[in-house]
């Protein structure tokens, strides 16, 4: 959990999305929801390269919701 507190709270390079996505949550529901979100919505993300057997890789662009 520390880990998310850190990325919410501290200047970050990437993960800009996340990170203002999270925001968002915080400023309507509270830091402290805003964490477990995130905490929550980056396990769904390991979940799903663990069960897909997906690599990560930093250079691919982001998927887009359409």
């Amino acid at each position: 959990m520390r880990q998310a507190h850190t990325m919410l709270v501290k200047p970050l390079k990437g993960c800009t999305r996340l990170k203002s996505w999270a925001m968002r949550i915080a400023r309507r529901a509270g830091m402290k929801k805003a964490k477990v979100a995130l905490a929550r919505k980056l396990a769904v993300i390991l979940h799903r390269m663990l069960a897909d057997e997906t690599l990560f890789n930093i250079a691919a662009k982001p998927m887009t919701v359409e």
